[in-house]
């Protein structure tokens, strides 16, 4: 079953969503597309900053897919000093993408 996962980071700048973004995809830039993630099951991915930090909503597949990524990005967010994460996580009810 397909999930919504919520991540609010407040204190978070965009600079380090940045640099999360370079150290998820390896590569310089911002992550552009699915495969660009270290996991599979990424159905999208969208970032914004919010009045105190950085706001990510991600769609995957599944919660074991949410959870093997969430493997890899909670250490890069720890490195680049973002600790206070909260994280929710809904199962989805509908998609509509473009």
């Amino acid at each position: 079953m397909a999930v919504v996962v919520v991540l609010d980071m407040p204190g978070m700048t965009q600079a380090q969503y940045e640099q999360s973004a370079e150290k998820v995809s390896g590569r310089p830039g911002p992550v552009k597309s699915p495969a660009d993630w270290p996991v599979t099951g990424l159905i999208s991915h969208t970032s914004a900053p919010t009045d105190n930090g950085w706001l990510v909503v991600d769609v995957w597949e599944s919660e074991e897919a949410s959870r093997q990524f969430g493997e890899t990005i909670v250490p890069i967010l720890r490195d680049l000093g973002v600790t206070d994460v909260q994280l929710r996580t809904y199962p989805v009810f509908n998609v509509v993408t473009r």
